[in-house]
């Protein structure tokens, strides 16, 4: 028997004899047990109706996927022969609210074998959480919901599994991370409550569930565990961030900002964790800004305004024509539109400095970015007051929800030596951006890491590692959670911080205030 860490375990048993006659099951749980440190193992009856021939067939020597229940109990999901050569694969999952990653693992040798994106298809019913958990009023509107992403996995899962040269009976485990909200759709849980006082959802630790009780079309045997949640508004996706960047492992404390519906944060170390979250981010996800949009092929991500000739220049992703902004590329024009002294430190556009790119629209100030004849709409794409109005909110949001986070366990800002930022949001902000306008707290640029997708990168870290499942649970007991909702010193702050920078300006050294320049060409 091999040792590693791995779910994937090489087993071989002593033959059974007159001088000892354990019991099949029996001889092989002992050598499982102490392969994956466990009390017991627990075997499906189907797998137990086949154990006897299949050991003697394979000569007492046998491959296992283990799983474990998080009770201290392991699970054999699947037996094969010794020199088999299948692949045994693991499905990771990052449950979006607007995309849904998969991540196919080789169980054996942790080598990621290849990944899907696709936009959640509940989008087709409610373009956010809100709106889909009130269509769950509606008549069989759960059942809806829960075949939209079902349909959604297996449908992507099947290309997939092609591309990589697998079968979709091949996956033997999954690990799924997602907000509370995706979590209990994709189980079939009605979430109807999470948004009405006392805001409870059905559970915060679904546990190990069957593919099949999913109705995830992989082996019929496999196990998912999906990701705990600390409650309705701090979901799996966070635990599995947490366990990416290891912040239940660190001496020194960090903070871990993920940016999508909400705003999450948690703030902590090896020894205590404090998390909170806020409604920070439906200016950057796209949906408030008229032009607003997720990224993707065209997306504006990046601006600049040259300090002299006042001459915006604008990066698309991939370079294609310009269609919209996304919200590295809102909180890059906020920064540079401040910088250049065209909007003031309530975000006010400065007609006079805007020069023939202000207009009127609908009554509104707005900014034109992209004229018709140049973007891939053929219509101008326009940031409007009301745009900059819902950005200053959202950056205030941020801002406070970092200042009450930390200021409840006696911490200043300043001594953060470790900001994560996850998700799109961090993968694509520019944090001088971030600062100029106060959204983040001014701390030296070395200190910020992108993490990318940490909730696929946690779910991921579960399959590679069967010491990561037991820090799972490990972590989620490990949160005090803080309401801000009925925080008075939070709302106080957030007044304080509807200001570019801040009304206190002392707390943004770094930030460069605008000189007075020439009207925009």
């Amino acid at each position: 028997m091999t040792h590693d860490n791995r779910w994937v375990k090489k087993v071989t048993l002593i033959p059974p004899s007159l001088g000892d006659n354990t019991a099949d099951a029996d001889r092989l749980v002992a050598v499982l047990q102490r392969s994956l440190g466990v009390r017991t193992v627990h075997m499906d009856l189907d797998l137990l109706k086949q154990l006897p021939a299949r050991l003697r067939e394979w000569n007492f020597r046998a491959t296992a996927v283990l799983f474990k229940d998080g009770g201290g109990k392991g699970i054999l999901v699947h037996l094969a022969a010794a020199d088999s050569a299948d692949t045994l694969c693991g499905l990771a999952v990052d449950l979006g609210t607007t995309r849904v990653v998969l991540r196919i693992i080789d169980l054996s040798t942790g080598v990621h074998m290849g990944e899907s994106v696709f936009d959640n298809p509940q989008i087709a019913v409610g373009p956010d959480v809100l709106a889909r958990i009130h269509h769950v009023e509606k008549p069989d509107g759960l059942k809806l919901l829960n075949r939209l992403i079902v349909d959604g996995i297996n449908d992507a899962l099947r290309i997939l599994c092609d591309r990589c040269g697998v079968s979709r009976t091949n996956i033997h485990m999954m690990a799924v991370a997602g907000n509370t909200a995706m979590t209990h759709l994709l189980i079939g849980l009605n979430p109807r409550w999470m948004i009405r006082e006392p805001y409870i959802p059905v559970v915060n630790r679904p546990g190990i569930l069957t593919a099949a009780e999913l109705g995830i079309q992989v082996h019929p045997t496999a196990r998912a565990l999906i990701f705990p949640n600390v409650g309705s508004y701090l979901g799996g996706d966070l635990i599995a961030g947490i366990l990416y960047c290891d912040m239940d492992q660190r001496e020194e404390t960090a903070i871990l900002v993920d940016v999508g519906t909400n705003a999450e944060v948690v703030l902590g170390n090896r020894n205590w964790m404090m998390a909170c979250a806020g409604a920070a981010g439906p200016a950057l996800e796209g949906s408030v800004t008229r032009m607003g949009t997720m990224a993707g092929p065209g997306v504006i991500d990046r601006i600049a305004i040259d300090p002299e000739s006042m001459a915006v220049d604008i990066h698309t992703i991939d370079d294609q024509p310009p269609r919209g902004i996304c919200g590295s590329g809102v909180i890059d024009l906020a920064a540079a539109l401040f910088r250049s002294g065209m909007i003031d430190i309530r975000g006010k556009l400065l007609p006079d400095r805007c020069g023939n790119r202000f207009s009127l629209k609908d009554g509104l100030g707005q900014l034109i970015l992209v004229p018709a004849g140049q973007s891939a709409t053929g219509q101008d794409l326009g940031f409007t007051q009301a745009d900059l109005d819902s950005l200053v909110r959202s950056k205030a949001a941020m801002y406070t929800i970092l200042e009450t986070i930390t200021g409840s366990v006696g911490m200043q800002q300043q001594d953060l030596e470790t900001f994560f930022v996850a998700g799109t949001f961090g993968a694509y902000i520019d944090p001088a951006s971030a600062i100029t306008i106060g959204m983040i707290p001014d701390l030296p640029l070395a200190r910020f890491q992108s993490l990318g997708n940490s909730s696929l990168g946690g779910a991921t870290r579960v399959l590679e590692n069967p010491a990561c499942f037991d820090r799972v649970n490990q972590i989620r007991d490990g949160i005090t959670y803080m309401e801000l909702n009925v925080n008075q010193d939070f709302m106080n702050r957030f007044s304080a911080a509807k200001f570019l920078p801040h009304t206190d300006t002392s707390r943004f050294p770094s930030v460069r205030w605008p000189t007075a320049r020439p009207p925009m060409a």
